[in-house]
């Protein structure tokens, strides 16, 4: 069976999960606690920041360039990430605190870059719903294409390398370390938005949105203000893609 044939079958079970999830971008401190709490559970469970127990909320939720969201299955919030839009002119996001040689050598090149960092998802809701990290990084693919990014990046664990190799067709960029103020190491992994953009959605197709959903979800001429729900439109006819990617999916299929 061909990876074409055996992602489809995937991915139609994703998207029948998807036909109960909600996004919400969080704009305000009021709506906050929730997001900081999934997040503190999820990190201490990992071991991945030393904290007190407070829910993990830092001045960088608030920055112009973030966009915090949270992903709610059947209304209760299952999943949260931040993404970061990182420009030559806006270099902002905590992953410089581990390379920031690598993320400058891209920005002082005009490369602009996606950053999803504080991934955290409910640990039941996990167990029932394994497909979340899929539906939540749905969110970073969408805000590469809609804020024309060149890379989205990925701060990873060893064993969760391969997934964003297998799933992102990412590449290795640094190897692990421990830095910032993490307890573990963390690898870094860049998708070239241009190179697989075709490939990623033609293989997921649950990655595939509407211009309407990716303004609902990434727009903010009205300013900051209270999240509203948006549904995923992966199953409407999704926008035309443009690229050279098939030729690539040829390859992967062999």
């Amino acid at each position: 069976m061909s990876t074409t044939a055996a992602s489809g079958g995937f991915s139609e079970k994703v998207l029948s999960v998807m036909d109960g999830v909600e996004y919400r971008r969080i704009d305000l401190l009021e709506e906050m606690q929730d997001i900081g709490r999934i997040r503190s559970e999820a990190y201490t469970i990992a071991n991945l920041l030393t904290l007190d127990g407070q829910p993990l909320i830092d001045e960088v939720d608030f920055d112009s360039h973030a966009y915090v969201f949270g992903v709610y299955h059947e209304g209760i919030l299952a999943s949260t990430v931040r993404l970061h839009h990182v420009t030559p002119d806006h270099r902002v996001t905590t992953t410089f605190s581990i390379f920031p040689d690598e993320l400058n050598a891209w920005l002082d090149d005009g490369k602009s870059l996606i950053d999803p960092v504080r991934l955290a998802a409910n640990p039941e809701i996990m167990k029932e719903v394994p497909s979340l990290p899929y539906i939540t990084l749905r969110l970073a693919i969408m805000a590469a294409r809609h804020l024309g990014a060149d890379y989205v990046i990925q701060l990873s664990t060893p064993q969760h390398a391969a997934f964003y190799k297998r799933v992102f067709l990412a590449r290795e960029v640094a190897a692990p370390i421990i830095g910032g103020s993490f307890n573990i190491p963390l690898g870094l992994h860049a998708t070239s938005s241009t190179d697989t953009d075709v490939a990623i959605h033609t293989r997921f197709p649950f990655f595939h949105s509407t211009l309407e959903e990716r303004s609902a979800l990434f727009d903010r001429a009205r300013g900051r203000c209270f999240s509203q729900a948006v549904k995923p439109t992966a199953r409407q006819k999704p926008d035309t893609i443009q690229g050279h990617a098939a030729r690539k999916l040829a390859d992967l299929d062999r």
